[in-house]
């Protein structure tokens, strides 16, 4: 009698197997839009500055997702609309309500999912809307409905408004500042997902949200530099706890003002005592340590930078162009440092300090620069076509010593030397934040006296490139000096707007309803 029981328990372990082996795959959905936007800026942000990714193509922006690759095999993944823009001005709502339409068609079309991977920014400002990405989840819960699984993955420089925390279900955001683990945060976020889906667990059964009143600026709140390095250093033994899913302090984002703009942090998982006291834990930590962040490098006026520059022994030098940084949501088409620059007697002469300038855009002066060609004559004004509050147009009168066609955001770049100044002109506005940025229109910043970038914090190529380096305050859509700012709608007391008058908040768990459990 014992052999039929043993070979009846070896049918129904082959059998439990084969139905495992065959189960249907989870259907999981993504979708998402990313934009840092200054409302301090004149610009506007159109459809087509997201660049955005359609069905397929949306595989193409994670290397995990690619055809062989472990987590492209565990779900059936369809994807809607996934666009991300370059840092910039408010969105216009035509473009935001355009590309959530046919964000929210994809949706209805390849319906019911069991989870679906949110890929945001978190400071995507709209013109006339408040909390966009909080109102674009909404719209995505109307449609979807909330037994849907949704994880959400963010820069550590958005914002989450308790109604984006209402509508995931799982949050997490990046770790490091430059974001040299974007990638590892969004997998990380596609992970969680799964993981949550194949083990039954679903929804976590609480969130613990807690606002900050703290708004600073990335280049004081940089990983790699203390306080930032210890505070961030906490984040991931708390999220690697038994019953926490994940842990974030979110920094939010300094130059837009809305109610929405502070520090946050949050923390989601099912051992409530666990999860409240990670989340008060470290937003103690962020409070007490508030006062020591400072920029991450030497800060001072552009005069004063320069003067730096003149006197350094090792090169190259460079200074930040702060006040128009294209990345952090500036107009990037501000004269007023690249002015001051070629005023400069020691530049004036071509034999002078080798400086390069990067960058200013002008599509006008573009075409005058292909017209001329390589090693013609060109004369003509450039920039504050956008953001002239600070300079009028600068005028270039020099040679072209490069064109080159084909770039994602520029379209097209000209390299024009004015005295001893190598000025980059674009189509369009353009971030440089790699020596392949300047190598290939000619350029050799590393034999360069001074390289002068529109940027905030150098990203990690430049950053290893550079033998001196200080961050100019200068003007621009995102000042560094946020009391020049003049807000009028962020919540009061905020720090460090009003360090001398507040008061220890109240940095308590406030508990973020379950998804669909409360709208």
């Amino acid at each position: 009698m014992k052999q039929p029981i043993l070979t009846l328990v070896s049918c129904l372990f082959v059998c439990s197997n084969l139905i495992a082996q065959t189960a249907p795959l989870p259907r999981i959905a993504i979708a998402g839009l990313g934009i840092e936007s200054s409302t301090f800026s004149p610009a506007r942000t159109e459809e087509p500055a997201f660049h955005a990714r359609y069905g397929p193509e949306v595989f193409n922006v994670y290397p995990f997702m690619m055809p062989m690759a472990p987590l492209r095999k565990q779900a059936m993944w369809l994807p809607a609309i996934v666009g991300k823009s370059l840092p910039g001005g408010a969105v216009t709502r035509e473009a935001y309500e355009s590309l959530v339409k046919k964000t929210l068609d994809s949706l209805r079309k390849y319906a019911p999912y069991d989870g679906m991977y949110f890929d945001i920014h978190g400071a995507m400002s709209v013109v006339g809307l408040d909390d966009p990405e909080g109102d674009f989840l909404q719209r995505i819960r109307d449609v979807i409905g909330y037994k849907t699984l949704i994880s959400t993955s963010m820069d550590l420089h958005g914002n989450v408004s308790q109604r984006l925390a209402r509508n995931t279900d799982l949050m997490t955001c990046y770790r490091m500042a430059p974001h040299e683990d974007a990638m590892q945060t969004k997998e990380r976020a596609v992970t969680n997902l799964l993981e949550r889906l194949k083990s039954g667990k679903g929804k976590p059964a609480y969130k613990a949200w807690i606002p900050v009143p703290i708004l600073l600026p990335g280049e004081k709140t940089s990983t790699r530099i203390e306080p930032g390095k210890s505070l961030y250093a906490q984040v991931a033994p708390i999220a690697g706890q038994p019953g926490i899913v994940d842990a974030a302090i979110w920094i939010g984002y300094a130059w837009a003002d809305e109610l929405r703009n502070h520090a946050v942090v949050m923390v989601t998982g099912d051992d409530k005592a666990k999860v409240s006291q990670s989340a008060e834990q470290l937003a103690k930590a962020f409070w007490d340590v508030r006062s020591q962040f400072a920029f991450v490098a030497p800060t001072s006026t552009l005069e004063a930078c320069l003067t730096n520059a003149m006197k350094s022994p090792t090169h190259p030098y460079f200074i930040s162009d702060m006040g128009d940084n294209p990345t952090a949501g500036g107009a990037g088409d501000v004269t007023w440092t690249i002015t001051q620059l070629l005023a400069r007697p020691e530049f004036k002469q071509a034999n002078g300090p080798a400086l390069i300038y990067a960058s200013i855009p002008d599509s006008l002066f573009i075409r005058k620069a292909i017209a001329a060609g390589v090693g013609g004559k060109v004369d003509g004004t450039a920039g504050a076509i956008v953001d002239h509050r600070f300079a009028p147009p600068v005028r270039l009168t020099g040679t072209v010593e490069s064109i080159v066609h084909g770039d994602r955001d520029a379209e097209v770049e000209a390299v024009v030397k004015v005295g001893s100044a190598h000025v980059i002109v674009t189509k369009k506005r353009k971030p440089y934040h790699r020596e392949a940025d300047f190598t290939r229109l000619g350029l050799k910043p590393r034999e360069a006296g001074l390289v002068v970038v529109k940027i905030g914090y150098l990203e990690p190529e430049l950053y290893a490139m550079q033998k001196g380096w200080m961050m100019a305050l200068t003007p621009g859509g995102v000042d560094q000096d946020l009391t020049r700012l003049g807000y009028k709608r962020i919540q009061r007391p905020m720090f460090p707007l009003d360090a001398a008058t507040m008061k220890t908040p109240d940095l308590s768990t406030r508990w973020i309803p379950v998804s669909g459990n409360a709208k």
